[in-house]
């Protein structure tokens, strides 16, 4: 059981940003390569739900560890390009150093 909101943000980090990556490099040429438009509807709003989770958690994140704004802002930038969802785990094991 994910017990602090530091944790719950980090899993859902990691499952939105791995659920962002699906969609972008099977679900989506699945849909323009090979006629196939259901794994985008499937994977999308699976991924539309992790990213909303993901934005709680965030939020829930910097009101307990009194994250700087600026800070979160580059994690919510970060979340929206694939892969980077490594960096805001990165940047949030340097911060939890600070907790």
């Amino acid at each position: 059981m994910l017990r602090t909101k530091f944790s719950q943000f980090r899993a859902i980090s990691i499952i939105e940003g791995i659920s962002y990556l699906i969609l972008v490099f099977i679900a989506m040429p699945l849909k323009y390569f090979f006629a196939e438009p259901l794994a985008v509807k499937i994977f999308g709003m699976m991924h539309g739900i992790f990213f909303i989770l993901f934005c709680i958690a965030l939020l829930n994140a910097m009101r307990q560890y009194k994250w700087e704004f600026l800070f979160s802002l580059r994690l919510f930038i970060y979340s929206l390009i694939p892969f980077f969802f490594i960096l805001i785990e990165k940047e949030i094991l340097k911060k939890r150093e600070n907790i």
